[in-house]
């Protein structure tokens, strides 16, 4: 990292994507300060092997008061901005605080960094703003069809940080990664969901027949590339993060059941999600070409990993089963 860049502001640094984020960015000696508001799915259990190491403020990314006062306070090189809702059942229940999150909270994030002058803005999206795709996979420049609240609320955030940049010239950077899976996953996910489920000879619900398909990147990888956005991305652009490793979630959730010696006697499939997409694919040649990144950890090496890591954290696991609502 050069030196001029290594004060970070990762928002959203206590959740699952983010906390990986920052023991990377730690163990690359770069000073961190996190900023969370701690809800249901942030946990500062997720930092404590980088305890001490980094800074902490408890704070709502959509209070304009509260960031102000720690970007003047703390005057950071960088912010990589992490924090969101992001489940996409929640946002059909009630997608009011995913309004105020992701994209009253990019404002306020994205206004205050242009009065604090940041050097680098990293805003962290997903592929769901793109939609659905039937084959071949999505490139940067492809639309923005989002086809659920939570996909709509990022697009929209993704679409204000490129007025920033247009208009006001914000050196902000889009990474727009496929569907993470790893360690310290809150267990409202699919391959969390379904070990949790699966350890306690529970039914595993999987949508419709289970052949919707999905693009998985172990989370270490992701912030990896993020890590070599931030140093040696291009201002203004968007990059896609891709491993090029797509399952059908039947098969993902038969794999756990293998993995953990159990039956698919336990597999139920329940009714479609509305406006459920079908596949997600990415090209993310830009990034592998012009940065030289590419997916290290594969699909079942990563969920063996994955399943071996709840195995071992069963008591954290237990508490956020009981904590999902």
């Amino acid at each position: 990292m050069r030196k001029e860049l290594r004060k970070i502001l990762v928002t959203g640094g206590a959740g699952f994507m983010g906390s990986e984020f920052v023991r990377q960015a730690i163990d690359r000696h770069n000073k961190v300060i996190v900023v969370d508001k701690l809800t249901y799915a942030g946990d500062l259990e997720r930092l404590r092997d980088a305890a001490g190491k980094y800074k902490f403020y408890q704070a709502d990314i959509s209070n304009k008061r509260d960031i102000e006062f720690i970007l003047k306070k703390e005057k950071p090189a960088v912010v990589v901005h992490f924090a969101a809702e992001t489940h996409v059942d929640r946002s059909i229940k009630d997608v009011s605080p995913f309004i105020e999150t992701n994209i009253k909270g990019t404002q306020v994030l994205a206004d205050v960094s242009l009065t604090y002058e940041i050097k680098r803005f990293i805003h962290i999206s997903t592929d769901e703003v793109y939609g659905e795709i039937a084959r071949g996979g999505f490139r940067e420049d492809s639309p923005l069809r989002p086809n659920s609240p939570y996909a709509a609320s990022k697009a929209a955030a993704d679409l204000l940080i490129r007025a920033y940049i247009r208009t006001y010239g914000f050196p902000a950077i889009i990474a727009r990664p496929c569907n993470n899976y790893g360690p310290w996953q809150y267990p409202e996910k699919l391959i969390p969901l379904t070990i949790s489920r699966v350890l306690k000879n529970q039914r595993t619900p999987v949508y419709k027949t289970g052949k919707n398909i999905r693009e998985w990147l172990y989370v270490s990888d992701c912030a990896r590339a993020i890590l070599l956005i931030l140093e040696r991305g291009r201002l203004g652009e968007v990059y896609n993060i891709g491993s090029g490793q797509a399952k059908r979630n039947i098969d993902v959730v038969k794999q756990i059941i293998s993995l953990l010696g159990k039956s698919e006697s336990l597999i139920k499939f329940v009714k479609d999600r509305p406006g459920h997409d079908f596949r997600y694919y990415l090209n993310s040649r830009k990034l592998e070409n012009e940065l030289s990144w590419a997916a290290k950890v594969g699909f079942r090496e990563g969920l063996e990993r994955t399943v071996n890591w709840y195995l071992d954290n069963q008591n954290w696991l237990e508490e956020k089963i009981g904590s999902v609502s």
